[in-house]
């Protein structure tokens, strides 16, 4: 399995340990594990009859987001992050760098600098680690925007942020006051 198939099933993988796991049949845990054999049996039952362990682990492996993970004994997987159904991915708080970054469409920014960032339907807020990569972010939303977050100054005054084992970095909301709109390049 390669290339493209394995992105168009990753996807499909992404919205069922995400959001749906009722599509196939399935169910997750309040950690967001799901048991591997019953995702690979629900895939198959959907239409790809030829999706097996390998080609599971090769997603997961070749997954340039990095998406999943799975147990130690990789019985279970589940995403990193990005749920809109609730689960609890177990992430101790962690202080944040001072700044933090969060890449969107230009469209967005006017609501943005009126209400904050907002969690949407997920659960957490994304901030990137890096300003290139909240750069990739927003180009995949429209004319890209980044915004500077000042997450040293957001911890101190008390709100709580998690680093996924993705490296993507969560909290339930950024306040307008935090967000500063850098200059676009693109």
């Amino acid at each position: 399995m390669a290339g493209k198939k394995n992105v168009t099933l990753g996807k499909f993988i992404s919205k069922i340990l995400r959001h749906e796991p009722g599509l196939i049949g399935i169910r997750v845990d309040e950690h967001g594990w799901a048991d591997v054999e019953e995702l690979i049996a629900g895939i198959q039952a959907a239409g790809h009859p030829e999706f097996d362990m390998a080609a599971l682990e090769e997603i997961v492996e070749t997954n340039n987001k990095q998406r999943y993970s799975f147990s130690s004994d990789k019985r279970l997987i589940r995403a990193n992050q990005g749920h809109s159904i609730p689960v609890d991915v177990e992430l101790p708080a962690t202080s944040p760098p001072d700044t933090l970054w969060h890449g969107t469409a230009d469209r967005f920014v006017p609501s943005i600098m009126e209400k904050g960032i907002l969690r949407m339907s997920r659960l957490y807020v994304h901030l990137s680690p890096d300003e290139e990569t909240a750069r990739i972010v927003g180009r995949r939303h429209g004319r890209p925007v980044i915004l500077r977050v000042d997450a040293g100054q957001m911890e101190a005054d008390g709100y709580v942020f998690y680093l996924s084992a993705n490296g993507v970095w969560l909290t339930t909301e950024v306040p307008v006051k935090y967000i500063t709109v850098e200059n676009n390049r693109d």
